[in-house]
């Protein structure tokens, strides 16, 4: 019997919580229980059944120490004003593995632009090579667009192949997923902290921040046609940055954090020809308060479509890097061919590996 549940869960990691979001292929209520505790998708006490997508926010100590988690859903039958029907409760439970302290992996994806099987065989190379990544990150662009929802579906098929609702997920968004009349409604699909595509994280030791460029070109710029507003956006997402630092001793200080990532799809310290050539007085500001306070062990980014380890005061530092800047997605949506990269943090270094779906091409080495 077919499964409600269209994919494994995606466990993606908000601040210090784990948002478990699942699609579904039938007309549900959904929730999660971890241990002796249960978890809602619900609005003011409402279960939620209009929706192909159900999220359910746990705490991330509770479910790392559980293990474990399972998903509880009942079919709607027919929904009315009295006397709903549904079915029976059916349950799904998946092991779940926290990012260890120490040493831990992660792989990275970004501009898959609807594929999936190459970047899946990607990840399964470094698995067999390297070894089952803790986490996940998907960088952006893994839809071609937001021109329809089943753009979305990519995004979890990626997830469930890689990690089958075991390990957790970091995501970020990117310029192609802003495009499209279902844009608006990424929101619902995706990660989210108080409404916002920008976050921070705490996996094991390391501490994360998402950073949203929004679109990639002036907001009046044609190809947008007056349905964007991403200056204001950034604004507030300067303040948000600003908010990080006020609070660094519950952020990126907080005692058990030994690395610190910023994970972003635009490599916004590069300089851009026109007509991408914009905020630079923004990102100049993002990377001076990112040198200046946090710190990072590291940037991770993608949209450039190749490899490249940007230096701090390398050709590519045009606004002040804030640390070293990888790009780790070499793309092609046109002959269908993608390569990733996958990550160890050591305890005292990070190794950057580059990989096709057949070969390992190259291996960088970093001391903290």
């Amino acid at each position: 019997m077919k499964s409600v549940l269209k994919t494994s869960p995606a466990v993606f990691a908000v601040g210090k919580s784990y948002q478990i979001s699942i699609l579904v292929n039938k007309e549900t209520v959904m929730w999660v229980r971890v241990g002796e505790k249960t978890y809602y998708d619900d609005s003011n006490g409402i279960l939620r059944s209009k929706k192909r997508i159900h999220t359910v926010t746990v705490p991330m100590n509770e479910l790392n120490e559980a293990g474990e988690y399972t998903v509880c859903y009942r079919v709607i039958v027919k929904r009315k004003p009295y006397f709903t029907k549904t079915q029976n409760v059916c349950e799904e439970t998946y092991r779940f593995h926290p990012v260890p302290k120490g040493r831990s992996l992660a792989y990275h994806i970004a501009d898959a632009h609807n594929m999936v099987e190459q970047p899946v065989a990607c990840a399964k190379l470094f698995q067999k090579e390297i070894g089952m990544p803790d986490f996940l990150i998907l960088n952006g662009d893994v839809p071609e667009d937001s021109g329809k929802t089943k753009n979305f579906d990519n995004i979890y098929s990626i997830i469930s192949q890689i990690t089958g609702g075991t390990i957790p997920v970091v995501f970020s968004r990117g310029n192609h997923d802003t495009r499209g009349v279902y844009a608006e409604c990424l929101a619902e699909y995706t990660p989210c902290e108080n409404g916002n595509s920008f976050f921070s994280f705490s996996l094991g030791d390391i501490w994360g921040l998402v950073l949203d460029c929004g679109e990639d070109k002036p907001d009046t710029h044609p190809e947008y046609g007056n349905t964007v507003c991403c200056h204001s956006f950034r604004q507030k997402e300067t303040r948000y940055i600003e908010d990080v630092i006020e609070n660094a001793q519950n952020q990126y200080l907080a005692e058990d954090v030994e690395k610190r990532l910023v994970i972003a799809h635009l490599p916004f310290t590069r300089k851009r020809r026109p007509p991408f050539d914009i905020e630079e007085d923004t990102y100049a500001y993002w990377a001076k308060l990112l040198k200046e306070n946090v710190k990072p062990s590291l940037m991770i980014c993608g949209h450039t479509h190749e490899y490249s380890v940007d230096e701090v005061g390398g050709e590519n530092d045009y606004l002040g890097q804030p640390c070293r800047v990888v790009v780790g997605s070499k793309a092609d949506k046109h002959k269908r061919t993608f390569a990733g990269s996958g990550f160890i943090f050591g305890e005292d270094s990070i190794e950057v590996i580059f990989n096709n779906e057949a070969d390992i091409t190259h291996r960088y080495t970093f001391e903290y």
